[in-house]
């Protein structure tokens, strides 16, 4: 299933490249909540890929964490992934251009892998989460940090309530994105041992919905669903965006905000000597006994004592 037009997507980052520096406080933010969680981890990485490395954000938030000696930088776009072998960072980095839905590295390269604000472009993401727990070593680390479904919410609910009123209908001008309910089950179908998934929430304010909308253009990150309009946008329709995005959340100083909400996961490929969960029945001590409480068998109903009736 393609919902992403990932051709645009490549475009877009390629256009964005030059400029990012002005646009990328979201993937610089990101990248070093990335690198605090690495660093609460009591282990070393030799190898790492930095999957989706956009200007190079996180290879500069990972210098001297997580033991790192080599990192492989990726991104879709070539002129991103050229913009981040030239920002430095961790001493021994190279960058490719690479499909993160087609990774082109052999099984078992990575002792971990780190993705900001990349994953929630894939159409296929439980291929994708496939993908990259087969280029870890066992006991190889996954990191990302992605959009979730609530990122934009009072962008996406103006462009509904202006178009409905202007037109009638209404377009989908905010791609969908990740639900958190669904995160941990998409490492489980992916084969990762231990999975967690948390959100986080970023609230960004904007003098007008013009100037939101030309920070996501600078980031790269424009809408590119297959199902977005295929047309320019009224010029009046776009004001009746905005007065509607004022109208219904601005502050006391006029100002609007911004809802990014980020998915977290974490995730380990397997080995064997990770914890196991307990085979049922095989526990040293019973439950009731704990909790000072009678046992009862499965289907019967609990009688009650003395003193439990009035």
């Amino acid at each position: 299933m393609r919902v992403f037009d990932r051709r645009l997507l490549r475009a877009r980052r390629d256009r964005a490249a030059a400029g990012l520096s002005a646009h990328d406080f979201l993937f610089r933010e990101v990248a070093e909540r990335l690198a605090e969680r690495l660093g609460d981890v009591k282990r070393r990485f030799p190898t790492a890929l930095d999957l989706g490395c956009h200007g190079g954000g996180l290879a500069r938030a990972l210098q001297g964490a997580g033991g790192i000696e080599t990192l492989v930088q990726c991104d879709l776009s070539p002129r991103m992934a050229a913009l981040a072998s030239n920002r430095g960072g961790v001493s021994a980095s190279l960058a490719v251009a690479a499909d993160e839905e087609a990774l082109p590295f052999a099984p078992a390269s990575f002792d971990l892998v780190v993705s900001a604000l990349s994953l929630h472009w894939a159409n296929d993401l439980p291929g994708t989460l496939l993908q990259v727990r087969r280029s870890l070593k066992p006991d190889g680390l996954f990191l990302a940090g992605l959009f979730g479904g609530e990122t934009l919410r009072e962008l996406r609910a103006s462009w509904m309530e202006a178009e409905l009123a202007a037109t009638g209908g209404a377009s989908p001008h905010v791609a969908p994105f990740a639900d958190i309910r669904d995160a941990g089950a998409l490492l489980q179908r992916a084969g990762f041992a231990m999975p967690v998934a948390d959100t986080d929430t970023i609230m960004v304010t904007y003098p007008d919905a013009f100037a939101l909308m030309a920070d996501l253009r600078g980031m790269g990150e424009a809408n590119v669903a297959l199902l977005r309009p295929r047309t320019f946008t009224r010029r009046d329709t776009l004001a009746r965006v905005a007065e509607t995005y004022k109208n219904r959340f601005a502050d006391e100083a006029g100002r609007i905000p911004a809802t990014f909400q980020v998915i977290y996961l974490t995730a380990w490929a397997p080995h064997e000597s990770q914890p196991k969960p307990l085979r049922p029945g095989s526990a040293a001590a019973r439950l009731a006994e704990a909790l000072d409480s009678e046992e009862q068998p499965a289907g019967d109903k609990a009688r009650p004592r003395a003193g439990d009736l009035e």
